[in-house]
């Protein structure tokens, strides 16, 4: 999700503690069910950024946000995801997905202004 240096820096923090978690990790989800074919890296980012919201995974959310950016899916896409899980996953749930944007927009220095929709409301 974050390329061979994403990877190289989660290694690097591993600890005894949390070694076979975070082989698991990287072997397994990153290196081979993100690599895949059928599916181009912005639709993995979309569809598990929805995932998260309906699993309520609020710390996966922020880390998946980054990464979805960092994939090409825009900011408007992802809050169109928030917002679209309104009607599956609930308002709570959405809410923490837009909790989550705000934060990682904020960290990115993208505006909260992204298309003009609250000035037409």
């Amino acid at each position: 999700m974050f390329g061979p240096d994403g990877a190289e820096n989660q290694v690097e923090h591993t600890t005894d503690l949390n070694h076979k978690l975070q082989e698991f990790v990287t072997r397994t989800c990153f290196g081979d069910i993100w690599q895949r074919d059928g599916l181009v890296l912005q639709e993995r980012s979309r569809i598990t950024f929805a995932m998260l919201i309906a699993l309520g995974s609020t710390h996966e959310l922020r880390i998946h946000a980054r990464g979805a950016l960092a994939n090409g899916v825009t900011p408007v896409e992802l809050r169109e995801i928030a917002v679209h899980s309104i009607l599956y996953c609930g308002i709570p749930a959405a809410v923490e997905g837009l909790r989550a944007l705000e934060e990682v927009f904020a960290e990115r220095g993208v505006s909260l202004d992204l298309d003009g929709e609250a000035d037409r409301a």
